[in-house]
């Protein structure tokens, strides 16, 4: 494979860099470039710079995320480091930096005593993601709360957009995908600071004492299909706590919560996706619902 031309830049720019330390899972090949920007000037310029066939892919905290064994073209970029993760509040508005952790945003809301923001503390994400996929959890989603946000597009021009812009529908957001976020605005409602930081607890021991939070893990697995609650229909197919033996690799659906897989030892993201795929599959024979993935699977299969 011939080596992709890069553009000079500020940031931190690695070729060949092994991606599953940057996941949940802790699994996957590498990124042919990994690229780590020190701000969205820096971002935009590399943008403007970089030949259009190059791939380019976002990952954030690595949080909702299979990384395929093969590794992933083209470039990657990670939003990562003190600018991108500045949270400030205004009144009864928050602006986040697309690198910020969406719990950081609902800890800011706490503080500043901004109430609407609380479910953000039970998404394992950033900003970013949550933008993407209109990340909600516990009956609230981004939608609810978003006011504007604004990002770069392939060719390293801003672009602003309205929440009407999103067209949000569960986890589903119209906005182009190759938007790369970098900041957004959300506006809550004026509440006592300990009221807002009470409920912020409430869903953290819930979170806790629900997920798999302290295994190698990635978010849900799966949408909820219409009427039905996804962690049931795999619970009820009998894949709850389960080893899928058949790849070998141990991956398996926690025993705390079924809609949450987990790497209890040395699965290859083969073994995790597989796992998933067998589970849909038995679902949809078994009761004829398909599972829809939520999970987001980059890179190239071996």
């Amino acid at each position: 494979m011939t080596e992709i031309t890069l553009p000079p830049v500020r940031g931190k720019l690695l070729r060949d860099e092994p991606l599953g330390p940057y996941t949940w899972f802790r699994v996957g090949g590498a990124a042919e470039a990994l690229f780590i920007p020190v701000d969205a000037e820096d971002l935009a310029d590399f943008l403007k710079a970089l030949d259009p066939s190059v791939p380019v892919t976002v990952l954030g905290v690595g949080s909702n995320v299979i990384v395929r064994d093969g590794g992933v073209e083209g470039v990657v970029i990670r939003l990562a480091g003190r600018p991108w993760a500045q949270v400030t509040t205004d009144g009864d508005t928050i602006t986040a930096g697309a690198g910020a952790l969406d719990s950081m945003v609902a800890k800011a809301g706490a503080k500043a005593g901004i109430a609407g923001l609380e479910f953000y503390a039970g998404i394992p994400g950033t900003v970013g993601g949550a933008l993407t996929m209109n990340a909600g959890c516990y009956g609230s989603e981004t939608k609810d709360v978003l006011v504007s946000a604004w990002g770069l597009n392939r060719k390293g021009e801003r672009v602003d957009y309205a929440l009407a812009d999103f067209g949000y529908t569960y986890r589903h957001s119209r906005a182009p995908a190759e938007i790369l976020w970098v900041e957004a605005v959300y506006r809550g409602t004026p509440d006592a600071p300990e009221a807002v930081q009470a409920r912020i607890d409430e869903i953290t021991s819930r979170r806790e004492t629900t997920q798999p939070i302290r295994e190698k893990t990635g978010g849900s697995t799966f949408k909820n299909p219409p009427g039905h609650s996804s962690w049931k229909l795999v619970d009820e197919a009998g894949w709850r706590g389960k080893l899928h033996v058949e790849t070998g690799g141990g991956a398996m659906f926690s025993e705390l919560h079924s809609n949450f897989m987990i790497n209890p030892g040395e699965a290859t993201a083969a073994d995790i996706e597989g796992l998933g795929e067998a589970v849909r599959a038995d679902v949809l024979k078994k009761t004829g619902v398909q599972l829809e993935w939520e999970i987001k699977r980059i890179g190239r299969r071996l």
